[in-house]
């Protein structure tokens, strides 16, 4: 009889046990690091009123040919295409190499262009597998709220 209580309480200890894990969630984290092509964006204004308006672009074919390459060392380079000429050819039109920092715990995002003297920050507002939203805020007028959502797609290498 006590081997079997012995066996009872081993078997109800080990569900116990076995139940609690299956109840933690893992949060799956993705990096930054990697090559994005910038699909749309979002811009918005609200001024001191709460005027405002949101007008959301999609880059075409050409544009999402652009590339945003974050580095592991917090480096990268950006390579915008656009068509140009006559006829239109699809064509790098600005190449600017830039450091960033990127914090994961509270998903800040500061981008500084090599050559120039102010940096936008902002936000990492989705970041998965596949797709990176980013949201920089424009504070250069304090009376209007200024932001730009841009949407990538990461590019498989």
């Amino acid at each position: 009889m006590k081997k079997l209580a012995l066996l009872f309480a081993g078997l109800s200890l080990m569900v116990a046990t076995t139940a609690c894990n299956d109840d933690e969630e893992t949060v799956q984290e993705f990096p930054i690091v990697g090559t994005w092509k910038p699909v749309a964006e979002v811009r918005t204004e609200v001024d001191l009123d709460g005027v405002g308006f949101s007008d959301q672009i999609t880059y075409t074919a050409c544009q999402q040919q652009s590339t945003w390459v974050f580095s592991e060392n917090s480096s990268g380079k950006r390579t915008d295409k656009d068509e140009v000429g006559s006829p239109l050819a699809c064509t790098t039109i600005n190449q600017r190499n830039f450091s960033y920092v990127y914090t994961k715990s509270d998903k800040n995002f500061e981008i500084k262009y090599q050559g120039t003297v102010v940096s936008e920050k902002g936000q990492v507002v989705d970041l998965n597998a596949e797709t990176m939203n980013i949201k920089f805020v424009d504070n250069t007028d304090p009376t209007v709220y200024k932001t730009t959502t841009r949407t990538f797609k990461r590019i498989a290498q």
